[in-house]
C-alpha cells in the first residue's frame, strides 16, 4: 500500500511538471519602483505580438524563446525566457517620457498624465549624476522644493514653503522608505540618513494631496529602494576620493534569481569637512530584496542601518562667514560638539492580489536611535524605539458601467523616547579635551501615537475625465513623564489632539492624447513637535494647535511640439491658519506659539526635452523653474505685527537646469546650474541672504572590459564657479550676550571628486 502511494506521488508530480512546461507565465514590473506594468505588449522574433500583461503584469506563454517586451514610456526589452514557474522581467522608464510612468506614491495603476496632484520624480539616472554624499543637490532638482544642508547631519527640507521656519531638520513634510515611514512620532523626517547609492527612484508630491501619506501640509517624499535585479549575481567595489579629505568606500552585492532579488550596500564615509569641527565618520548597511512567491504574492524585506560620528562647526555670524568661513561657532568649536548615533530601520511588506480587481498592501516596521550629541548649552542623551503598522485594500469596481478604483487604509505609529540632558564642562578642562559630561538636569520620558485613517478613489466620469476623492482621518497623542523633578515641580503631562478630518477632492481631464489639465482642492494638516507644546516652565501648553491648511491648485501636464517636449506647469495657493512659531526665550530654548496665518502663492514650471538622439549618443535636457509669493497674511507676536511681510526662510524664486548625455562607446557627462533668489533672515524682514548660483558637473567613461567584468571611472566639479554663499540659514537668530546674531552655514567653495567602480558578473 506505502509503495503504491509513493508511486502516485511521483505520478502526480510528473503529470503535474508536464502541465507547467505546456504554459509559464511571469510579471513585468519597472526597475526603480517594483510596480507591476500593464498593458505590456510581448512580441516573438517576428514582431508578431503573443501576449499582454494584465493589470497586475502577469503575463502567459507557452513556449521558451526570445521575446521583445515593449511598453509605450518605457525601454525595450529582449530577453531568452525558458520554462519556469514565474519568470520576473524588468522595464526601465524612459526619463524624457516620465508623463507614461506609472507612480508609486498612487499604488492604482495610474499613470502620472491621469493624477490630479503636483507630482515630481527623480530617476536613478539624476540620483547617481551627483557625487553620492549629498542629497540636497538632488533633491533641489525638483521644482517647488527647497534642501539646506549646513553640513552632512544638519539639514531642512521645504515644499512650497512648508517647513522653513523649523530651526533644526526637517518638519511638516511626510517621508516614507518603500511605505515605511521615515517621519518619527513628532513630525520630523530624516531622509538624509538613507544611502544614495540604494536608492532607486524619488518621488516627490508636493502640497497636502495625499490622503494616502497622511495629508502633511508641505507634501510627501517617497524614497524607493533599488531591491536588486532579478537573474544576477554580481559584485560592486567602489571608491571615491575628493576635496577636504573626502574618502568613501562601498560594496554592493545582487543576489538574484528568477523570482527573487536582493540589493546589500555597504559604505563606509569620511570627511574632514570644509570648517573647523567639520569631521564625519559614517557607515551604513542597506538591504531591500523583492520575492515572488508564485503570481499572487509578493514580500518586500527593508533594512537599514547607520554608525554616525560627526563633529559640528555650528552657524557664524555675518563677519565671520565674510572673513572666515572655516572657522567654526566658537563655544561649538571650544567644546568640540558633536553627534554620535547609531540608527535602525527594519520592514517587511507583502502584498497579496486576491484577484485581478483587488490586492492589498501590509507593512510592518520597527525602528531605533540610540544618539548622544555634546553640546556647548548641555549634552544631551536619547534613545527612541518605535513601531508600526501600515495596511491597505485596492479595488477596481464598476459604478454606473464606470471604472471606480478605491483604496482603504490606515497607518498606526508608536515610539517611545527616552531624552536625558546632563550639564557640558567643557569650560573646566583643557581645550584640546573638548566636552565633558557633568551632573544630570533632566530626564525625561515622552511615548508618541498616532493613527491615520484613509481612503482614495478614482472615478472614470469619462474616457477622458477622472474624478479624485480622498479623506483622511489623524488622531495625535504625546505624553510626557519627568523623572527627575519631584512631585512639587514635576512636569509630567499628556496632550491629545482634536481629530483632524482632511479631505481633498480633484479631477483631471484629457484634453489631447499627450496633454492634460487637472485641478484639486486639499486640507492638510502639521502637528507641532512635543517640544513646540512646553511652556517655560515645562509644562504642556493644552492650547497650542496645529497648523491647518487648504490647497488651491491647477495644473497641465504633457507633450507639445512634435511630442519632443514635455511639461509640467502648475498654479497654486495655500492658506495656512494657527502658524506655529518657534519663539526663542534663551541662548538654547524654543518654544512654539500659535501666531497667525500665511498665504503661500507659486507656480512651478518643468521642461524636459531630448536635444540630441542617436545610436551614438543622447543629449537631454532637464529644466524647472519655482516663482514663490509666500507672505504673512496675519502675523502677530507679542507686541510686533508682521502681517504682509514675507515668509521667512525661502526664497523668492529658484531655477535649476540640467543637462546630460551618454554615448555609445561609454562616455557619458552631467552639467547642473542651480540658481537661489534672496531669502529674508528675519520675520521683521530687516536681513534677506544674498542670492547665489552654482554650478555643478560630472564626467566619467563606463566600460566592459569582457562579459563578467563592468569598469565606471568618473570625476567631477562642485561650485565650478567658486560661488560665495551660505549653504543653510538660521531664521530670527539671536543675539544674546551682545553677540552677533549668527544665520549663516558657510557653503563649501569650489571642490573635486573622483571615484571608480568595478563590476563583477559571476
Amino acid at each position: 500500500m506505502r509503495t503504491s502511494i509513493q508511486i502516485l506521488f511521483i505520478w502526480c508530480w510528473f503529470i503535474s511538471i508536464s502541465l507547467s512546461a505546456q504554459s509559464f507565465g511571469g510579471k513585468v514590473i519597472g526597475s526603480e519602483n517594483s510596480i507591476e506594468i500593464f498593458n505590456v505588449q510581448i512580441s516573438d522574433t517576428s514582431k508578431n505580438i503573443v501576449a499582454t500583461t494584465n493589470e497586475n503584469g502577469f503575463f502567459s506563454l507557452i513556449k521558451s524563446g526570445n521575446y521583445i517586451f515593449s511598453k509605450n514610456g518605457y525601454h525595450s526589452k529582449t530577453i531568452l525566457i525558458e520554462n519556469s514557474n514565474l519568470i520576473i522581467v524588468k522595464l526601465m522608464e524612459k526619463s524624457e517620457n516620465l508623463n507614461e510612468i506609472i507612480i508609486k506614491t498612487n499604488h492604482f495603476q495610474s499613470q502620472l498624465k491621469k493624477i490630479a496632484s503636483a507630482i515630481s520624480i527623480i530617476t536613478t539616472k539624476e540620483i547617481a549624476s551627483n557625487n553620492s554624499t549629498n542629497m540636497a543637490p538632488i533633491l533641489n532638482m525638483v521644482s517647488g522644493v527647497y534642501m539646506q544642508c549646513g553640513t552632512q547631519n544638519t539639514n531642512r527640507i521645504t515644499i512650497r514653503g512648508i517647513g522653513s521656519r523649523n530651526l533644526y531638520g526637517t518638519s511638516k513634510i511626510r517621508a516614507y522608505y518603500q511605505d515605511i515611514p521615515l517621519t518619527n512620532g513628532s513630525g520630523e523626517s530624516t531622509i538624509e540618513d538613507i544611502e544614495l547609492n540604494a536608492l532607486g527612484r524619488v518621488e516627490v508630491l508636493k502640497g497636502p494631496s495625499s490622503s494616502l501619506y497622511g495629508a502633511g501640509l508641505g507634501g510627501t517624499i517617497q524614497l524607493i529602494p533599488n531591491k536588486g535585479q532579478f537573474d544576477e549575481f554580481s559584485l560592486n567595489i567602489g571608491a571615491l576620493f575628493g576635496s577636504f579629505g573626502l574618502q568613501k568606500y562601498s560594496l554592493h552585492a545582487n543576489l538574484g534569481n528568477p523570482t527573487n532579488s536582493a540589493n546589500i550596500i555597504y559604505t563606509n564615509t569620511h570627511s574632514d569637512g570644509y570648517r573647523e569641527n567639520n569631521s564625519l565618520n559614517r557607515q551604513v548597511f542597506t538591504l531591500a530584496s523583492n520575492h515572488f512567491l508564485k503570481d499572487k504574492d509578493r514580500l518586500t524585506f527593508i533594512a537599514n542601518f547607520i554608525d554616525l560620528k560627526a563633529f559640528i562647526p555650528s552657524s557664524l555670524n555675518e563677519d565671520n562667514y565674510i572673513n572666515n568661513p572655516e572657522s567654526a561657532a566658537y563655544t561649538w568649536g571650544r567644546s568640540k560638539g558633536y553627534e554620535d548615533y547609531n540608527k535602525g530601520l527594519l520592514g517587511l511588506s507583502w502584498q497579496h492580489d486576491f484577484n485581478l480587481k483587488t490586492k492589498q498592501i501590509t507593512s510592518i516596521f520597527t525602528s531605533f536611535l540610540n544618539s548622544y550629541e555634546a553640546r556647548p548649552f548641555n549634552i544631551l542623551k536619547e534613545k527612541t524605539n518605535a513601531i508600526g503598522l501600515r495596511t491597505k485594500f485596492l479595488s477596481e469596481n464598476k459604478f454606473l458601467d464606470r471604472s471606480l478604483k478605491w483604496t482603504i487604509g490606515g497607518e498606526l505609529f508608536y515610539d517611545h523616547n527616552s531624552i536625558q540632558t546632563f550639564e557640558n564642562l567643557y569650560k573646566d578642562v583643557p581645550p584640546e579635551i573638548g566636552s565633558v559630561q557633568g551632573e544630570i538636569l533632566s530626564d525625561f520620558k515622552e511615548d508618541k501615537v498616532y493613527f491615520n485613517l484613509f481612503m482614495d478613489s478614482k472615478y472614470e466620469l469619462s474616457k477622458k475625465t477622472i474624478l479624485d476623492i480622498g479623506l483622511n482621518f489623524n488622531q495625535t497623542v504625546y505624553k510626557l513623564k519627568d523623572e527627575f523633578n519631584d512631585a512639587a515641580t514635576n512636569f509630567s503631562g499628556d496632550y491629545r489632539f482634536d481629530i483632524i478630518i482632511s479631505p481633498k477632492i480633484g479631477i483631471t481631464h484629457q484634453i489631447t492624447s499627450n496633454s492634460m489639465i487637472y485641478g484639486t482642492i486639499s486640507h492638510g494638516f502639521s502637528p507641532p513637535k512635543l517640544e513646540e507644546t512646553l511652556l517655560p516652565n515645562g509644562l504642556i501648553n493644552t492650547n497650542i494647535k496645529p497648523e491647518t491648511g487648504w490647497n488651491y491648485e491647477i495644473g497641465s501636464r504633457g507633450k507639445i511640439v512634435n511630442d519632443i517636449f514635455n511639461y509640467e506647469i502648475a498654479f497654486y495657493r495655500m492658506n495656512v491658519k494657527d502658524l506655529l512659531v518657534a519663539k526663542r526665550t534663551a541662548d538654547d530654548q524654543f518654544i512654539g506659539v500659535n501666531a497667525g496665518k500665511t498665504q503661500l502663492n507659486g507656480i512651478e514650471m518643468d521642461i524636459n526635452y531630448t536635444i540630441l538622439k542617436s545610436e551614438k549618443i543622447n543629449i537631454t535636457h532637464l529644466n524647472s523653474f519655482s516663482y514663490n509669493n509666500f507672505k504673512f497674511e496675519e502675523f502677530l507676536v507679542l507686541e510686533n505685527d508682521y502681517s504682509g511681510n514675507d515668509l521667512t526662510g525661502t526664497p523668492k524664486n529658484t531655477f535649476n537646469s540640467q543637462i546630460y548625455f551618454d554615448s555609445d562607446i561609454g562616455f557619458y557627462g552631467f552639467l547642473n546650474y542651480y540658481y537661489v533668489g534672496e531669502i529674508p533672515l528675519r520675520d521683521d524682514n530687516t536681513i534677506y541672504s544674498q542670492k547665489y548660483q552654482l554650478l555643478n558637473m560630472k564626467i566619467g567613461f563606463k566600460s566592459k572590459i569582457n562579459n563578467k567584468i563592468h569598469l565606471d571611472l568618473f570625476v567631477g566639479i562642485n561650485n565650478l564657479l567658486n560661488e560665495k554663499y551660505a549653504s543653510m540659514l538660521l531664521i530670527n537668530a539671536g543675539s544674546f550676550g551682545n553677540k552677533a546674531p549668527r544665520y549663516y552655514y558657510p557653503g563649501e567653495p569650489i571642490n573635486y571628486y573622483t571615484g571608480v567602480n568595478l563590476k563583477y558578473l559571476f
